[in-house]
């Protein structure tokens, strides 16, 4: 309990110290505590019962699904805190990290950063084009008792730009429409962030193809410099390892 103490009381110094600020800090470390203690899934409903029924957090679940869904969150702040609680993020000398985009569906209709976006991976019996979130993240990948995990680092939501010229409700934040970036523009600047919090340690980006190429590369590699890498279109042929070696400039068999 002291280690969460440690971890979760300087997280609530980013919120204001109006009397909204202070409840939204309160609810923000308790929603925290209801996704780690062993009660439930972290389904919102589920977090939801479990302020009540643990911590005997009053709150009407439209507002807890209100701050759940909110774009004013101060994001920006609480993962530089985040990234400095880390106690070893290095691993062999490095920062590695994992970069990929998801899609997050969801029901109401006015969630901030909603919008009917393609599902290249659905199944046949599920929608093309399902009502979500498209979020781009990037998790500090670690082993954690022996096993890889991805720890998230930071996330931004995209929307496509004919949302944003639509002036859609759900590409508001206050009355403002959010400026459009590309998720390789938002995944660079992800990765830039990071590597100036961490700033003498090399960074490896591990991904799939998509991001793999020049528009993450030209830019994270402007800002960053030599510290910078990217691992992608991994392959594993183990019928036929020379393959793998003529890949990597070596045109001899294994």
């Amino acid at each position: 309990m002291f280690i969460l103490r440690d971890i979760l009381l300087p997280l609530q110094d980013h919120f204001s110290e109006t009397t909204l600020g202070r409840e939204r800090a309160s609810l923000f470390v308790y929603t925290i505590l209801s996704i780690i203690v062993p009660f439930t899934s972290s389904m919102t409903s589920n977090l939801w019962r479990c302020l009540d029924t643990l911590f005997g957090f009053e709150i009407k679940n439209k507002r807890f699904y209100t701050f759940m869904a909110s774009p004013t969150l101060p994001w920006a702040g609480l993962w530089q805190t985040i990234w400095g609680l880390i106690p070893s993020p290095e691993t062999d000398g490095r920062i590695l990290v994992g970069l990929d985009d998801s899609i997050i569906t969801k029901v109401g209709k006015k969630i901030f950063g909603c919008e009917a976006i393609f599902d290249h991976a659905a199944k046949s019996n599920q929608s093309k084009y399902p009502w979500a979130q498209n979020i781009v993240s990037v998790g500090m990948l670690k082993q954690v008792k022996g096993r890889w995990a991805c720890l998230f680092l930071d996330f931004r939501f995209y929307l496509p730009l004919k949302t944003i010229q639509g002036k859609k409700e759900t590409a508001t934040i206050r009355g403002e429409v959010v400026p459009f970036q590309t998720k390789m523009a938002q995944a660079a600047q992800m990765l830039i962030e990071i590597a100036e919090h961490f700033s003498t340690v090399p960074i490896l980006a591990v991904t799939d193809s998509w991001f793999g190429n020049n528009g993450l590369w030209k830019p994270a590699y402007k800002a960053i410099g030599n510290r910078f890498n990217i691992l992608s279109r991994l392959r594993c042929n183990r019928c036929q390892p020379w393959r793998a070696n003529a890949r990597a400039g070596s045109p001899q068999k294994a």
